[in-house]
Order: structure tokens, then sequence, then C-alpha cells
């Protein structure tokens, strides 16, 4: 009797596993088209993503208070420095979106200013995951990131960050 609860309790928590897996996987895979969408930016001016058509956009969904995002934003650092003035033979360019999963937009501010995240299209969700952006593009956990190409279609979903500059540096004139 107890040999067949515990069968059927492994069974409950395995499958309770691979649900939370499929819960929390990106919304749109590789080749999609996800929708645009409009916001307000950090300094207070519209973005409009259909707008940057025709580059190479890193989506990147991220949080102030959340560890592996602030230990990624080094290496997208680098990433933006490496290729921000960069040409491309199918691109016009490439440029980062940070949106930012928050309840706390004073330490949003200033997790910008300590990680050195220097290009100009901050975007934050005050409401964590039931914000509209996250919502969206069905993030559920973070950091997540979109690589859209210029006629914006997902090229990769949360590669890494050297595997997004081997791609960039493959279409760099």
């Amino acid at each position: 009797m107890l040999s067949k609860v515990l069968n059927v309790l492994l069974v409950l928590v395995i499958l309770g596993f691979i649900g939370n897996y499929l819960y929390r996987l990106p919304k749109f895979d590789d080749g999609e088209k996800p929708p645009t969408f409009t916001a307000k930016l950090a300094d207070g001016s519209d973005f409009d993503l259909a707008d940057h058509n025709g580059k190479y956009i890193l989506l990147d969904f991220w949080g102030s208070w959340c560890a592996p995002c602030r230990r990624e934003n080094p290496q997208i650092v680098a990433l933006y420095n490496e290729f921000a003035d960069k040409s491309f033979v199918d691109a016009s360019g490439f440029d980062i979106v940070s949106i930012s999963i928050e309840t706390n937009e004073k330490a949003w501010k200033k997790a910008i200013q300590k990680d050195g995240l220097k290009w100009d299209n901050h975007i934050v969700q005050l409401e964590r995951f039931k914000s509209p952006l996250a919502q969206l593009y069905g993030v559920r956990e973070i950091p997540t990131k979109y690589l859209l190409g210029p006629t914006g279609n997902i090229l990769s979903v949360n590669a890494s960050s050297k595997e997004l500059a081997t791609f960039l540096n493959s279409k760099k004139r």
C-alpha cells in the first residue's frame, strides 16, 4: 500500500516539474513574428517597436531584483559595445530594448546606472509578470531574450551572449 502511495506521489511530482517547465517556456519560437508594441521609455519618450524594423533588435526582459539578470548584464553591455555601431549585410544596425519586470521604479533606475546599461531603449513594467509586455510576450521567468531580425521575425530565443555575438559577427559587413 505504501509503495502505491509513493509511486502516485512520484508521478505527481514529475508531472508538476514537467508542467512547470512547459509553463515557463517562452511564448514564441524561432521564425515566428511576434507582435509589435508601443511603450514609454525611461526618459518619457514614446517607443514603437515597428520603428526599428530593418535592424537586429535584442528584446531583453530582465529585472533589477533578478540576480541571474544582473550577472548577465555585463555580457549584454559588451554585446552592445561591440555591435551598436556596426554595419550588417542584411540590417541597418543593432540595438537593445530592455524591458524590466519590476515593482520598484527607483531600484530599476539605480540598476540601469550601476550596471552601465547605456542604450536608450529602457522600458519598465511595474506589474512584474502581469504587466502588458510580459503577458504579450509570454514572459514567465527572467532573463528572457528574443533576438529579432530585420523583418521583425524571431531569430533566437534565450541565446547566450556568446551565441548572439557569433551570429552578429557572421552578419557583419
